[in-house]
């Protein structure tokens, strides 16, 4: 039996790069969609069952970060790239805000495009493939599962990025400990940098957010070292 080939939505508003980057992916074994509008991109989105998604930032109709909040309301969990000519960090950290799992920089070499996709679907499978309780964590009132990327507390869910998951897992094993930044980084991002942190910054802040219907869970700055979960019974 074949395995299916993993289907990627790329949306790309220059069609001279954007057919270059179908080309490619569908010689290695992807099954490409080329949107050159973000409407087109939703649309597109809305007819088929994609495995990854990336976006150019700067697109017309729609830019974006645009598309990628609408996917996120339909698809919490889906991969998303950012693909941006901008060197801005406020835009990358607002990518990271609305749901994006990795950006590239243009001009970028396709052996890295391919390498950072392959590199997040690793993540994403290596998550699906682990059905043990193992990864099951209780955080005062709530319950985490790691596997499923789902914090819920009373009945209500929230499905959580792969690094929102990554880093809570980390939180969790570390549970009234404080877990160091650089540790954080690396596992998570796989790069202790300076913009990652400040993306790790913001997920924190979400993280936070979440946690706030249980008074008894705490998740603290420990300034110039890390962060800790605190659970005060």
């Amino acid at each position: 039996m074949e395995t299916p080939l993993t289907k990627v939505l790329l949306a790309e508003d220059d069609r001279n790069l954007g057919n270059i980057l179908k080309n490619y992916l569908d010689a290695k074994g992807y099954s490409t969609s080329l949107c050159i509008n973000g409407q087109e991109a939703i649309d597109i989105f809305d007819k088929n069952n994609f495995d990854f998604c990336i976006l150019d930032i700067m697109m017309p109709v729609k830019d974006g970060f645009e598309v990628a909040k609408e996917i996120r309301v339909r698809n919490k969990k889906i991969p998303i790239l950012f693909l941006t000519a901008k060197s801005m960090q406020e835009d990358k950290l607002k990518g990271f805000e609305v749901g994006a799992d990795d950006y590239i920089t243009k001009p970028f070499s396709m052996e890295e495009l391919l390498m950072r996709m392959q590199a997040i679907l690793r993540r994403t499978e290596d998550s699906a493939k682990n059905t043990t309780n193992e990864n099951i964590f209780r955080i005062g009132q709530y319950t985490f599962d790691f596997n499923r990327q789902i914090l819920s507390i009373h009945d209500k869910d929230q499905k959580l990025t792969s690094k929102e998951a990554g880093l809570l897992q980390l939180l969790c094993t570390n549970a009234n400990d404080v877990l160091d930044r650089s540790v954080a980084l690396n596992k998570v991002w796989n790069d202790d940098s300076y913009f990652n942190a400040r993306s790790m910054d913001v997920y924190i802040v979400k993280l936070r957010k979440y946690l706030k219907e249980d008074p008894t869970v705490e998740l603290i700055n420990v300034h110039g070292i890390g962060f800790k979960l605190v659970m005060n019974k």
